[in-house]
């Protein structure tokens, strides 16, 4: 392909991003990407020669490199190898595999569960798979992209509501012709936002309108409920969701994404995906990990509670120091700077004093809204938090923002 040919619609995409990547480049104010050699347990971490303190891991209860979990994913090698010999319906399922979804659906309190390669897969094929032409889906407009992408994959008719608006979502769900089966689908935790949906209201409304329901858990398994369980049992609110999403590459230490449900669901599920039919089952190392990893959330519940501990520890404190840390409730905590040109030197400052953190700008959030996108783990101490926030206060202070 001649790439000097600016009439190609294609080559004008790739250069406008280039371009864009270049200027930021050139202005030494590039951070995606970095070469981390090293995780330092959890809370610290080798980038470019340089240990920073680690404020953008999605790690939440600190268990990379979890010696039960780092046992778990050799034993599985030792057992079956390090890869998977075909797709599971034709080459045959590891007994590990049928291990890993018990122990799902006991965690979520399910009848079954279902996993695939990745979280992003699971929101693409489950959506595309439940719903098609002439159905309704019906989205809050800050899921994340995986969800949209689902949807329009899906070809069913693609109604979002503002996001957290009930008043919306009722409205959204009034427009739906009587008869035509409704698909509601949420973030449980919003990964730019780090604020909770409305779950009592949305649950109410699901049942006033017989919709299903699907709930996206990547980032609040391990954060929310007294034994991180997530957000049916934040709420106190036993079996209210339908189809009960969730990754197994945040706070579970491995890759990969599941669906918990009602027996038939997932026995449909796998006989009709097709990201589980037509892909190779998990690594048997990030099954055996990922199994360990929900035994030992059960087992050390003294994470989910530091890790509550340090969220309010970090969020009151920014607001203290006069940061706009947003809606958050949780350990995902944007520090709003405006403009996306504030964003990427506040995160220079930051990382320069040895914090690493990372710059969310336009389009990934509205312009006038990018941010830091600062997280928290069980592995931080109390001090590294105090040390962090001082940090970030030194830059903005000198950038004007506070």
């Amino acid at each position: 392909m001649d790439f000097s040919n600016t009439d190609d619609a294609i080559i004008r995409r790739i250069h406008a991003m280039n371009n864009r990547i270049n200027e930021i480049k050139r202005s030494n104010l590039y951070f995606y990407n970095q070469p981390v050699s090293e995780l330092k347990g959890g809370a610290r971490v080798l980038v470019n020669g340089r240990e920073m303190g680690m404020y953008a891991s999605y790690s939440y209860l600190g268990l990379v490199g979890h010696p039960k979990i780092n046992a778990a994913a050799k034993d599985a090698i030792d057992r079956f190898g390090s890869g998977t010999h075909g797709v599971r319906t034709l080459a045959g399922s590891l007994t590990l595999h049928r291990e890993l979804e018990e122990c799902i659906a006991q965690f979520k309190n399910a009848e079954a569960s279902i996993t695939f390669s990745s979280g992003y897969v699971t929101n693409l094929t489950v959506v595309s798979t439940l719903v098609g032409r002439n159905d309704y889906v019906i989205s809050d407009k800050l899921n994340h992209a995986s969800i949209v992408d689902g949807c329009l994959m899906s070809g069913a008719k693609f109604l979002r509501f503002n996001h957290n608006d009930m008043e919306a979502l009722e409205n959204r769900l009034n427009q739906v012709p009587s008869g035509s089966c409704k698909l509601v689908i949420t973030d449980a935790v919003f990964s730019m936002d780090g604020d909770l949906i409305n779950f009592p209201k949305i649950v109410e409304l699901c049942k006033k309108y017989e919709a299903w329901l699907m709930v996206d858990e990547a980032h609040s398994v391990g954060v929310l409920g007294k034994n991180g369980r997530g957000i049916e049992e934040h709420f106190g609110m036993e079996d209210a969701i339908d189809i009960k999403m969730g990754t197994l590459s945040k706070t579970i230490p491995s890759v990969g994404g599941y669906v918990a449900g009602k027996r038939d669901l997932i026995e449909f599920l796998r006989h009709s995906s097709r990201a589980y039919i037509f892909s190779a089952a998990l690594p048997p190392a990030q099954a055996g990990a990922a199994k360990a990893a929900f035994q030992v959330i059960l087992d050390e519940p003294w994470r989910v509670e530091k890790l509550r501990q340090n969220a309010t520890h970090f969020i009151s404190g920014l607001k203290k120091r006069g940061f706009d840390t947003m809606q958050t409730e949780t350990a995902i905590v944007p520090i709003l700077c405006g403009t996306d040109e504030a964003a990427f030197a506040m995160t220079g400052e930051a990382q320069r004093d040895g914090i690493f953190v990372l710059p969310v700008v336009s389009p990934a959030v509205p312009q006038g809204l990018s941010r830091l996108r600062a997280t928290v783990t069980a592995a931080h101490e109390t001090s590294e938090i105090e040390k962090a926030m001082d940090i970030i206060e030194m830059g903005g202070k000198k950038l004007g923002l506070i």
